[in-house]
């Protein structure tokens, strides 16, 4: 993700310094881009210089919360915090705290980078359903590919809380365009021998924007990411969700969506649009801190990680 990042403020000309912490990632990185990567780590780096003001944290995802509170105690008024922010909302709710302890003005804004909020397909799929009026239901399904995460290497805390890691970018997105669980049910069952809280996971309910939702998952199957959402006059389809396709009312024909996609395809998908908005400090479409501390205490529910 930092090498996507640093591609992203290349092209907008945007100047950057790289803060790594091993020498030979360091090296790996320089190798892959001609850019200069100072080593040692963030702790190193903010005890020999002034903090910087806008930050982007693209770590590992045990990293992430502490990565961030070193940021935020040493002044850095602006973070742009890969997703999901922390292992688990515990974290998340420490992070939120520290953010809200810094007093000096202005406060920090801490914001998640859920790149599929920025895909052309989502944007395209935000504008068709306003023009329709609003969506009104919503499916989506978030299977992963066991047999794939299973061969992940030194993962073991990480694959642990996947759902949360890896699968909220479905959740995320479905979410952000139909809004989120007012009431609802969720259930979960089976286990996984790298993750062992469920293997299976189902629900249904009704958001803040009175839109009925469903979803479904089953680790232990064949399956894909996707999400559909439907209007009183189409049904939209996100899978994959870097394209958009259509079946209007009245047909049963699948339609795909022509796409002005040029930054999806040169760059990681959304990650330039993402990027852009944020040094504009655009914030339509981020995901807040605070946000996100509500948002994970759907996701641990869901994936089975608190039962109560």
């Amino acid at each position: 993700m930092a090498e996507d990042y640093a591609r992203v403020l290349k092209a907008l000309d945007s100047p950057f310094k790289v803060i790594g912490r091993g020498e030979n990632s360091a090296i790996e990185f320089e190798t892959a881009l001609e850019i200069p990567v100072q080593t040692g780590g963030i702790e190193k780096a903010l005890q020999n210089e002034s903090p910087p003001i806008t930050a982007i944290v693209a770590v590992g995802v045990e990293q992430l919360a502490s990565v961030t509170t070193q940021l935020l105690q040493a002044g850095t008024k602006s973070i742009l915090l890969e997703k999901p922010g922390g292992m688990n909302l515990e974290e998340l709710q420490q992070l939120h705290l520290t953010a809200q302890s810094q007093q000096s003005e202005p406060y920090p804004d801490v914001w998640l980078a859920y790149n599929r909020r920025y895909y052309e397909s989502t944007r395209k799929a935000r504008e068709i359903i306003l023009a329709d009026g609003g969506a009104t239901s919503c499916h989506f399904e978030l299977t992963e590919w066991s047999h794939k995460i299973r061969e992940l290497e030194d993962k073991k805390d990480i694959k642990a809380v996947w759902f949360l890691a890896n699968s909220t970018h479905v959740v995320d997105l479905a979410f952000h365009l139909c809004g989120w669980p007012k009431e609802w049910q969720s259930w979960s069952s089976g286990s996984l021998d790298w993750h062992p809280a469920s293997a299976r996971f189902s629900g249904a309910g009704i958001t803040d924007q009175n839109v009925l939702f469903s979803y479904f998952a089953d680790w232990e199957a064949p399956g894909r990411w996707g999400v559909e959402v439907m209007t009183r006059k189409n049904r939209l389809i996100l899978r994959p969700m870097e394209q958009l396709q259509v079946t209007p009312l009245g047909s049963v024909k699948v339609e795909s969506v022509p796409l002005e996609d040029k930054l999806d395809q040169d760059f990681k998908p959304g990650l330039y649009r993402q990027v852009e908005a944020f040094l504009r400090q655009d914030t339509t479409h981020f995901c807040t801190l605070e946000e996100q501390v509500k948002h994970v205490k759907f996701y641990e529910k869901m994936a089975g990680y608190k039962k109560n």
